[in-house]
């Protein structure tokens, strides 16, 4: 079972890197605006999970930069994730703004505030 999935992680990652989405063209201040912006969001994930890729997928056509934080290799991130969110639970967004910091589970979700912020 460990093989297949180890398998079926690698074809995720290729078919993501084959057929890999275009961002949004925009002007200097307005990406740095955007970069800004995205400096207070973090985003828990394991590489080859295929809801995560679904949401970096999204990230890369809004063209937004997100820190990018492994749960799965990194025991730090793991713990951030179970300690802040409540569980080790993959992708979610940790999202930082004045009324404090929010943790966002489910890459639909996810994906539903990235085209809402940074469309």
């Amino acid at each position: 079972m460990k093989v297949i999935r180890w398998l079926l992680g690698r074809l995720i990652l290729l078919g993501n890197f084959v057929f890999s989405p275009r961002g949004i063209k925009r002007t200097a201040e307005q990406q740095q605006q955007i970069d800004e912006k995205a400096a207070k969001l973090a985003l828990y994930q394991f590489e080859a999970c295929p809801f995560c890729v679904k949401v970096r997928r999204a990230m890369k056509r809004q063209s937004v930069n997100i820190e990018l934080r492994d749960a799965k290799s990194n025991a730090q991130h793991r713990q951030e994730l179970e300690t802040g969110g409540g569980k080790v639970k993959v992708p979610c967004l940790r999202i930082e703004d004045q009324q404090g910091v929010q943790w966002l589970y489910e890459s639909s979700d996810i994906v539903t505030y990235l085209e809402k912020e940074f469309a």
